[in-house]
């Protein structure tokens, strides 16, 4: 691949990251080249911060001088520049929150309740300061007898979602298959007994999660934090969508504001708000070592208010 440009889809991610292989996957199905800019899983993110303003959560997506906080907008714009082939129909987005909250919230004791002790303390901490409450791998331990059923249910859903069809999707992969893969994907590589147990009598899902894996994750090229953030400061926002004047919300362009996850995560981000639609939120942020840029956030699942 040649010298990174402003063009260039740039995620920030770690490898473990299950919303990050989310997006990877769905790169894997657009067969798209994309720069790769590996983080830490906790924080301190120095060479990150600057372009999100303090949002904790992985990944993050950079376009030039745009930023993708949340994979709901992160998988839109992908979509949106990358029509080909197209990933999206019917419900996807709703199944999308489902596979984001409802099922994730299964995984994630089902697997910390397993590791326990191997879970490092560091990372305890960072996961409470990022959920805002005690990340307790006892009391996980405690719920996976219950967590399990719930996860095999939801994973029940994916068979039978795949009963008369190769893929969630239809025909052909698409976003639903993204976003449902990723839950059975963080819980297979990290208790992988656990999980086949889980998944035992499910052959549909069986078969479907070895061809997701073979999607692979389109066309990667390494990129270090200092060059994106180089991107982000030689380039200018794109043009954002067109503020809703009947949005609820009431604000107006130029109104400084705060946009958060309504659920965990919920660090502010402040700026000046530069559109508000049904579907998105852009504000606009400066800082000494970008410059200039826009964060996008959906609108479901997040809040925004004057700040």
């Amino acid at each position: 691949m040649t010298q990174a440009t402003a063009s260039d889809l740039i995620l920030h991610h770690y490898e473990t990251s299950p919303f990050s292989e989310k997006v990877r996957i769905l790169l894997g199905i657009k067969g798209a080249p994309w720069r790769s800019v590996l983080i830490p899983s906790i924080m301190p993110k120095p060479d990150l911060t600057p372009l999100t303003g303090g949002y904790r959560r992985t990944p993050v997506m950079q376009i030039g001088a745009d930023v993708y906080l949340d994979t709901q907008i992160m998988l839109a714009e992908i979509e949106r520049r990358l029509p080909a082939p197209r990933t999206v129909t019917g419900t996807d987005w709703a199944l999308n929150l489902w596979a984001d909250r409802l099922m994730f919230q299964t995984a994630v004791p089902l697997i910390f309740g397993e590791l326990g002790a191997q879970v490092p303390e560091a990372f305890i901490k960072d996961r409470e300061q990022l959920s805002g409450r005690p990340f307790d791998p006892a009391a996980m331990a405690a719920a996976v007898p219950f967590m399990a059923t719930q996860f095999r249910g939801h994973a029940a859903f994916i068979e039978e979602g795949l009963a008369d069809r190769p893929w969630l999707a239809g025909n052909r992969p698409g976003m639903a298959d993204a976003a449902a893969y990723m839950n059975i994907w963080f819980a297979g590589r990290n208790v992988p007994a656990t999980t086949a147990k889980l998944l035992a009598g499910l052959p549909r899902v069986l078969d479907w999660s070895e061809r997701m894996r073979a999607l692979g994750h389109g066309d990667r090229t390494e990129l270090t934090g200092a060059e994106a953030l180089e991107i982000a400061r030689s380039a200018e926002p794109v043009t954002p969508p067109a503020h809703d004047p009947a949005d609820p919300s009431g604000l107006a362009p130029g109104a400084t504001v705060v946009v958060m996850a309504d659920d965990y995560g919920r660090d502010p981000v402040r700026g000046a708000l530069v559109a508000a639609t049904a579907r998105s939120i852009t504000i606009a942020r400066d800082d000494p070592a970008v410059g200039r840029v826009h964060v996008h956030t959906p609108r479901v699942g997040y809040v925004l208010m004057a700040g």
